[in-house]
């Protein structure tokens, strides 16, 4: 059933003939065949609730009458949009929405949270790394000084999210990895022990392609777009506290941002 927007777009279509493109300068591209196919399967799939199974590969090619080559890269965008969700072993099904994130300085538990989902974290390595000269000027230590590394995989409703790994000075938090064991949350361990406040943070968002370790960790494909955050965070007396590295699945999350014009 064709929709206003459909048909608009049809009559436009329809109106730039090559006749009429030449006469008014411009050029009409031609539009991939896997293309049509990924916005007929987007236009379905949005009003399937999430987790509505997608049909098969064979099954797609044979009622577009296409190649699976091309329902496979059709499906293959939709699930790097975030729209569909490819699961091994059992199909391809419509994605939940993504989690939409504000840019602020909270916990992940915070965060989670405030979306209405359960947080979790699994530890998967806790350590000393001996600082190079980026991380210890950003820890503002000695080159080679101890720094404790904290990596974990976090989860939302039990689903991976995200590989989140955190670098602190070890001597300006002596004991800090037998503390972290009493407390959930690693911003209210330096609250109560260390009487640490986090004031302000530059965070810095670029893409990567998921690893074959991190697409394991977070199952998703690897090669999958992931979101890169690197966040350097300040407390209240000016001090370096914190330099984290988060890989978060591209498929699943998106970041929101609030922008005011200086004044």
């Amino acid at each position: 059933m064709k929709t206003d927007g459909d048909a608009a777009a049809t009559a436009t279509d329809a109106s730039q003939t090559p006749e009429n493109a030449a006469a008014s300068g411009t050029r009409t591209a031609r539009v991939p065949k896997y293309y049509r196919l990924k916005r007929h399967l987007l236009d379905l799939t949005q009003t399937m609730p999430p987790g509505t199974p997608v049909p098969p590969e064979r099954t797609l090619a044979a009622e577009f009458d296409t190649s699976r080559t091309t329902v496979r890269q059709a499906l293959q965008e939709l699930v790097v949009e975030g729209r569909l969700e490819r699961i091994q072993g059992k199909g391809t099904f419509v994605a939940k929405p993504k989690v939409a994130q504000v840019l602020q300085l909270t916990s992940y538990t915070e965060d989670m949270r405030a979306q209405g989902l359960e947080p979790a974290s699994q530890l998967l390595d806790i350590g000393y790394v001996a600082a190079d000269d980026r991380l210890a000027g950003l820890l503002d230590i000695k080159t080679g000084g101890r720094v404790l590394r904290i990596e974990r995989l976090r989860l939302a409703n039990g689903e991976p999210m995200a590989i989140e790994t955190t670098h602190l000075s070890a001597k300006r938090f002596p004991q800090l990895r037998r503390n972290l064991a009493k407390h959930t949350s690693l911003y209210t361990a330096l609250a109560e022990v260390y009487d640490v406040r986090l004031a302000e943070a530059e965070e810095t968002i670029e893409t990567s392609l998921a690893t074959p370790r991190e697409a394991g960790l977070l199952g998703t494909d690897v090669g999958l777009p992931m979101l890169l955050l690197s966040r350097h965070s300040i407390d209240t007396a000016g001090e370096p506290v914190e330099w984290v590295r988060s890989v978060y699945r591209g498929d699943r999350y998106k970041f929101v941002a609030r922008l005011q014009r200086p004044s």
